[in-house]
C-alpha cells in the first residue's frame, strides 16, 4: 500500500514538474515574442482618438467589417482604412491617393477600379478586400501585408533581399520611414480596438512557421521556439550540453554567429522540446562558455 502511494507520488511530482517547466517556458516565450513588435503609443488620448473616429463612422465601419468577414478576412483590417483616411471617402493625399482605402491609380487599375471610382466606398472596399487577401496569400502575416499595402510589393522585395530575411522585424529597417510609421500606426490602432494580440499572434505564428519550413533537422510535427543569448555563450557548449550537433544549431540559426559577433547578442532558435532543457542549463552553459574561452594562465 505504501509503495503504491510512493509510486503515485513520484508520478504526480513528475507531472507537476513538467507543468511548472512548461508554464515557465511559455511565459518566457511570450515575453520574447513581444519584443519584436508592439504598440508604440498606448496612451489614453491615442486610444480615445481612434475609438472616436470609429464611433463617428459606424455605418462605414460596419460595411467594411461585413465585407472583410464575407471573404474570411479579420475585422481588424478596418483599421487600415482608419489610419489611411479616417474613413473619409473624399480625401486625397499629397501623393494622389484617393478615398477611404487611399488607392493610387496604378494599384486601383490592377483590380479594374477606374481612377474616378476610387472614392466609391462600395467598389473601393470590394477591391481592397481582394487586394488584401492576395497580399496575405503571398506574405502570410498581416504586418507585412500592411507594409506592402503602403509602399508596394517591389519595395518589400528589395527590403527582404537587403536584409536576407522575410521577417518584417528584420527587413523593416530597409523600408521607407513612412511605411515603418504606417505599420506603427496600425499596431497602435489595433491596440485601441483590442485586437493587437491577434495581429501579433498571427505574425509570430507565421514567423515560426517560416523558420520551421526553412531549416533542416526538425522532425515533422515539431516547431522551433526562441530565447535570447549574448556573445558570452559558446554554440559548441550549447550543443554539448543539449547533446545535439553544432551543425543542427547552425541550421536552425543561420545568422547567429554573425549577430553574436557584430551585435553581441542574438535570438537562439531551438526545437520546442529542447528549450526547457536549455533554460534549465542556461547558467551552467554560460559558466562553461566563459571558463573555456578564457586564456589559460602560464605556469
Amino acid at each position: 500500500m505504501y509503495s503504491g502511494f510512493k509510486l503515485m507520488h513520484k508520478i504526480l511530482m513528475k507531472i507537476f514538474t513538467k507543468i511548472i517547466l512548461f508554464t515557465f517556458f511559455l511565459s518566457c516565450f511570450q515575453i520574447f515574442q513581444a519584443q519584436f513588435l508592439s504598440a508604440t503609443d498606448t496612451s489614453e488620448s491615442s486610444v480615445r482618438r481612434y475609438k472616436t473616429i470609429i464611433n463617428s463612422n459606424k455605418e462605414i465601419v460596419q460595411f467594411i467589417e461585413n465585407s472583410l468577414a464575407s471573404k474570411g478576412l479579420p475585422k481588424h483590417l478596418r483599421n487600415l482604412a482608419l489610419i489611411e483616411s479616417h474613413f473619409d471617402r473624399n480625401i486625397t493625399s499629397n501623393a494622389g491617393a484617393v478615398g477611404v482605402w487611399q488607392f493610387m491609380t496604378s494599384h486601383a487599375n490592377q483590380y479594374g477600379l477606374t481612377e474616378d471610382r476610387r472614392n466609391d466606398l462600395y467598389r473601393s472596399t470590394k477591391v481592397a478586400v481582394v487586394s488584401l487577401g492576395n497580399l496575405y496569400k503571398k506574405y502570410n502575416n498581416w504586418v507585412t501585408v500592411v507594409a506592402a499595402y503602403n509602399c508596394g510589393e517591389g519595395n518589400i522585395a528589395k527590403a527582404m533581399q537587403s536584409a536576407n530575411s522575410t521577417q518584417y522585424h528584420v527587413f523593416s529597417k530597409y523600408l521607407p520611414t513612412e511605411t515603418i510609421n504606417h505599420v506603427k500606426k496600425y499596431l497602435n490602432a489595433c491596440y485601441a480596438t483590442g485586437e493587437l494580440n491577434s495581429v501579433l499572434t498571427d505574425y509570430n505564428s507565421s514567423r515560426m512557421k517560416k523558420i520551421f519550413d526553412s531549416r533542416s533537422g526538425i522532425k515533422e510535427g515539431s516547431s522551433l521556439s526562441e530565447t535570447e543569448i549574448n556573445a558570452g555563450f559558446s554554440l559548441k557548449i550549447i550543443a554539448e550540453e543539449l547533446k545535439i550537433e553544432l551543425k543542427d544549431i547552425l541550421s536552425w540559426n543561420p545568422e547567429i554567429e554573425e549577430e553574436l559577433q557584430t551585435k553581441g547578442e542574438s535570438v537562439l532558435y531551438l526545437p520546442t522540446d529542447l528549450m526547457p532543457d536549455f533554460l534549465l542549463k542556461k547558467n551552467k552553459i554560460l559558466s562553461r562558455s566563459i571558463k573555456e574561452s578564457s586564456p589559460s594562465v602560464s605556469q
